[in-house]
């Protein structure tokens, strides 16, 4: 009966959660509703950095540029072509998914600072890109007029109706990576992060995997990317930059990178506390790098840590 407890109270909190989720656009206003919206597009976009960095031991820090790829795809097929919205994100999905098996393939066999050093020059190079391909990107001025989405006829066109599309998508992400990491694909990654000898001994062509789940990753990007492009209808070069990449890397290193479902702490953290703190002039700044400081000091396994400790069993006395 006592080890039933834990369970049961995980199930309460879930539907808790659950309903605090489906009430608060009726609780906050709009632009709080906005921010959530913006949190739930970083964390598509940081759950894949989770994969790789959590599961497989890889930073990388050319997310923003399949982000800008998604993102500019959408904007050109809808806005330059006159495409549907889901041709313009079928467009960025292909292109990231590409690229990042091209590139992936000769940069994920470096290793540890070399393997983020060259993911941080794609980054780099595919922000120079997007500044002088004006004729795709707009250039400094960027690409305005991108239709919102629309599902069966029902237009995405408030913060409260995007929050209620964007959420589930969320969740069914996570429940799909939750799915990919609990079974034989997450084992073999785990034992190529934790063991690559062993790894390499009983069968795991580690540069495979390692590639796959690289494109994955820019897929999510990608898809982040383009949710971005429809629900702000207004993308430039100044969302795309590496400063970009390294907040997606914050969602799972503040989370907990071995936790999927932490992103979602993750990503309000970083959406949320610099809003907060903004109240306090340039000092938030400051006050916010202080934070993360004291997040990755007194917590290494992340925010998600706590709920770890607060729902571990405990020994009889």
């Amino acid at each position: 009966m006592t080890a039933s407890f834990p369970l049961r109270h995980r199930r309460l909190a879930i539907a808790l959660l659950a309903l605090a989720w489906a009430v608060l656009p009726q609780l906050l206003s709009r632009h709080h509703v906005d921010m959530l919206n913006f949190a739930a597009i970083l964390a598509i976009g940081g759950l894949g950095l989770g994969l790789l960095l959590g599961q497989c031991g890889i930073v990388n820090l050319a997310q923003a540029a399949f982000y800008g790829i998604g993102a500019y795809a959408s904007a050109y097929c809808t806005v330059t072509l006159g495409w549907p919205v889901l041709a313009g994100i079928a467009v960025g999905l292909l292109i990231s998914g590409t690229l990042a098996a091209a590139v992936g393939a000769p940069v994920l066999r470096l290793h540890g600072f070399f393997l983020a050093l060259a993911t941080l020059a794609i980054g780099s190079i595919a922000s120079v890109l997007f500044l002088e391909w004006d004729g795709l990107t707009g250039g400094t001025l960027g690409i305005g007029g991108i239709p919102k989405l629309s599902l069966f006829g029902f237009v995405l066109d408030t913060p409260s109706r995007y929050y209620y599309f964007v959420g589930p998508l969320l969740g069914l992400l996570l429940l799909l990576a939750r799915n990919l990491v609990a079974g034989r694909p997450g084992l073999a990654m785990r034992a190529m992060r934790d063991a690559a000898a062993a790894a390499e001994v009983m069968a795991v062509d580690m540069h495979r995997l390692k590639t796959v789940i690289f494109v994955l990753c820019a897929l999510l990007g990608s898809l982040a990317g383009s949710l971005f492009a429809h629900y702000v209808s207004f993308v430039s070069v100044q969302s795309f930059t590496v400063e970009r990449s390294i907040v997606f890397l914050l969602v799972p290193v503040i989370a907990g990178a071995h936790s999927v479902w932490g992103v979602i702490v993750g990503a309000l953290f970083v959406a949320l506390v610099p809003e907060l703190l903004s109240g306090l002039g340039d000092f938030h700044q400051v006050l916010f790098g202080l934070s993360l400081v004291l997040v990755v000091t007194l917590l290494p396994g992340g925010l998600t840590s706590l709920w770890a400790r607060a729902t571990a069993p405990r020994g009889n006395a």
